[in-house]
Protein backbone atom coordinates (compact mmCIF):
# COMPACT_ATOMS: atom_id res chain seq x y z
CA UNK A 1 0.00 0.00 0.00
CA UNK A 2 1.22 3.41 -1.05
CA UNK A 3 0.76 6.59 0.67
CA UNK A 4 1.68 10.13 -0.90
CA UNK A 5 0.68 12.23 1.83
CA UNK A 6 3.30 12.68 4.67
CA UNK A 7 5.97 10.76 6.84
CA UNK A 8 6.59 6.97 6.80
CA UNK A 9 7.93 6.36 9.98
CA UNK A 10 9.09 2.48 10.78
CA UNK A 11 9.36 2.36 14.25
CA UNK A 12 10.98 -0.06 17.08
CA UNK A 13 8.19 -0.65 19.36
CA UNK A 14 9.42 -2.04 22.48
CA UNK A 15 12.92 -0.12 21.88
CA UNK A 16 10.68 3.41 22.09
CA UNK A 17 8.04 2.29 24.85
CA UNK A 18 10.72 3.03 27.64
CA UNK A 19 11.71 6.68 26.63
CA UNK A 20 7.34 7.02 26.58
CA UNK A 21 6.40 8.82 29.55
CA UNK A 22 3.64 6.76 31.73
CA UNK A 23 4.35 3.65 29.34
CA UNK A 24 6.49 0.47 30.48
CA UNK A 25 7.69 -2.64 28.89
CA UNK A 26 6.13 -4.33 31.94
CA UNK A 27 2.48 -3.59 30.95
CA UNK A 28 0.45 -5.84 29.68
CA UNK A 29 -1.02 -3.68 26.84
CA UNK A 30 1.99 -2.05 26.36
CA UNK A 31 1.88 -2.23 22.49
CA UNK A 32 -1.67 -1.11 22.53
CA UNK A 33 -0.52 2.21 24.85
CA UNK A 34 2.21 2.96 22.32
CA UNK A 35 -0.14 2.62 19.28
CA UNK A 36 -2.68 5.19 20.94
CA UNK A 37 0.37 7.86 21.74
CA UNK A 38 1.58 7.69 18.15
CA UNK A 39 -1.58 8.40 16.64
CA UNK A 40 -2.58 11.27 17.39
CA UNK A 41 0.99 12.91 16.40
CA UNK A 42 0.50 10.77 13.15
CA UNK A 43 -2.74 12.34 12.50
CA UNK A 44 -0.96 15.95 13.72
CA UNK A 45 1.51 14.74 10.96
CA UNK A 46 -0.28 13.40 8.43
CA UNK A 47 1.71 10.68 8.98
CA UNK A 48 1.72 7.17 8.82
CA UNK A 49 3.89 4.14 10.69
CA UNK A 50 4.95 0.81 10.69
CA UNK A 51 5.70 0.01 14.17
CA UNK A 52 7.72 -3.73 14.62
CA UNK A 53 7.06 -5.62 18.23
CA UNK A 54 9.29 -8.46 19.02
CA UNK A 55 8.17 -11.40 21.54
CA UNK A 56 4.69 -12.19 19.93
CA UNK A 57 2.58 -14.84 21.72
CA UNK A 58 1.91 -17.76 19.63
CA UNK A 59 -0.84 -17.37 17.08
CA UNK A 60 -0.69 -13.24 17.57
CA UNK A 61 2.14 -12.88 15.16
CA UNK A 62 1.52 -11.38 11.89
CA UNK A 63 0.65 -7.60 10.52
CA UNK A 64 -2.54 -6.01 12.24
CA UNK A 65 -4.12 -2.37 11.22
CA UNK A 66 -4.33 0.24 13.54
CA UNK A 67 -5.66 3.14 11.67
CA UNK A 68 -2.63 5.16 10.70
CA UNK A 69 -0.18 2.32 12.91
CA UNK A 70 0.21 -0.65 11.39
CA UNK A 71 1.68 -3.29 13.87
CA UNK A 72 3.75 -6.27 13.09
CA UNK A 73 3.67 -8.81 15.47
CA UNK A 74 7.45 -10.65 15.18
CA UNK A 75 7.08 -14.34 15.88
CA UNK A 76 9.39 -14.96 19.44
CA UNK A 77 12.04 -17.13 17.13
CA UNK A 78 13.28 -13.62 15.34
CA UNK A 79 13.47 -10.26 17.12
CA UNK A 80 11.93 -7.36 15.54
CA UNK A 81 15.36 -5.66 15.02
CA UNK A 82 15.64 -8.61 12.46
CA UNK A 83 12.79 -7.88 11.22
CA UNK A 84 13.08 -4.25 10.81
CA UNK A 85 16.60 -4.87 8.82
CA UNK A 86 14.69 -7.34 6.73
CA UNK A 87 11.83 -4.93 5.96
CA UNK A 88 15.03 -2.01 5.45
CA UNK A 89 16.24 -4.53 2.32
CA UNK A 90 13.07 -4.77 1.08
CA UNK A 91 12.08 -1.52 0.36
CA UNK A 92 15.67 -0.77 -1.35
CA UNK A 93 15.86 2.54 -2.92
CA UNK A 94 12.15 3.69 -1.46
CA UNK A 95 13.97 3.25 2.29
CA UNK A 96 14.98 6.73 1.64
CA UNK A 97 11.91 8.58 1.65
CA UNK A 98 11.27 6.90 5.24
CA UNK A 99 12.23 7.80 9.20
CA UNK A 100 13.16 4.90 11.25
CA UNK A 101 12.97 5.46 15.04
CA UNK A 102 15.27 2.96 16.68
CA UNK A 103 17.76 3.44 19.20
CA UNK A 104 19.52 0.37 18.07
CA UNK A 105 22.99 1.06 16.44
CA UNK A 106 22.92 -2.36 14.00
CA UNK A 107 19.35 -1.40 12.88
CA UNK A 108 20.64 2.38 12.98
CA UNK A 109 23.23 1.28 10.57
CA UNK A 110 20.96 -0.52 8.94
CA UNK A 111 18.70 2.43 7.89
CA UNK A 112 21.78 5.06 6.95
CA UNK A 113 22.87 2.37 4.57
CA UNK A 114 19.88 2.81 3.01
CA UNK A 115 20.26 6.83 3.26
CA UNK A 116 16.77 7.09 5.90
CA UNK A 117 16.23 9.76 8.24
CA UNK A 118 17.42 8.02 11.32
CA UNK A 119 15.99 9.15 14.89
CA UNK A 120 16.64 7.64 18.19
CA UNK A 121 13.93 6.63 20.43
CA UNK A 122 14.61 9.68 22.59
CA UNK A 123 14.40 11.98 19.68
CA UNK A 124 11.13 11.14 18.43
CA UNK A 125 9.94 10.18 22.05
CA UNK A 126 10.82 14.40 22.18
CA UNK A 127 8.74 14.42 19.28
CA UNK A 128 5.71 13.06 20.62
CA UNK A 129 5.85 15.07 23.51
CA UNK A 130 5.97 18.23 21.77
CA UNK A 131 3.31 17.35 20.06
CA UNK A 132 1.07 16.55 22.70
CA UNK A 133 1.89 19.29 24.90
CA UNK A 134 1.04 21.47 21.71
CA UNK A 135 -2.39 19.89 21.64
CA UNK A 136 -3.59 20.36 24.94
CA UNK A 137 -2.64 24.30 24.83
CA UNK A 138 -4.77 24.57 21.94
CA UNK A 139 -7.94 26.28 24.18
CA UNK A 140 -10.81 26.94 22.64
CA UNK A 141 -11.53 31.08 21.94
CA UNK A 142 -13.49 32.75 24.17
CA UNK A 143 -16.02 34.70 22.51
CA UNK A 144 -15.54 38.56 22.77
CA UNK A 145 -18.12 40.70 23.83
CA UNK A 146 -18.68 43.75 21.88
CA UNK A 147 -19.12 46.90 24.14
CA UNK A 148 -22.86 47.30 23.59
CA UNK A 149 -23.43 43.16 24.92
CA UNK A 150 -21.47 44.46 27.58
CA UNK A 151 -23.26 47.53 28.18
CA UNK A 152 -26.80 45.99 27.86
CA UNK A 153 -25.17 43.09 30.61
CA UNK A 154 -24.14 45.78 33.41
CA UNK A 155 -27.66 47.26 32.52
CA UNK A 156 -29.23 44.07 33.52
CA UNK A 157 -27.10 43.14 36.66
CA UNK A 158 -27.82 46.79 37.95
CA UNK A 159 -31.51 46.63 37.46
CA UNK A 160 -32.23 43.60 39.40
CA UNK A 161 -29.26 44.50 41.94
CA UNK A 162 -28.77 41.56 44.24
CA UNK A 163 -32.83 40.28 43.61
CA UNK A 164 -32.79 38.03 40.26
CA UNK A 165 -35.64 38.69 38.04
CA UNK A 166 -39.13 37.18 38.24
CA UNK A 167 -38.80 32.97 37.38
CA UNK A 168 -35.39 32.88 37.65
CA UNK A 169 -35.25 31.96 41.62
CA UNK A 170 -34.29 28.86 42.66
Amino acid sequence: MVYNSGMQYIIDGHNLIPHILGLSLGDLDDEQSLIEVITPFLRATSSRALVFFDRAVQGHEGKRNFGLVQAVFVHASQSADAAIENHIQKLGASARNQTLVSSDRRVQAAGRARHMTVLSSAEFAQKLQANAESRSGQTAVEPQLSPEEIARWEELFTQYGSQPPDGLNP
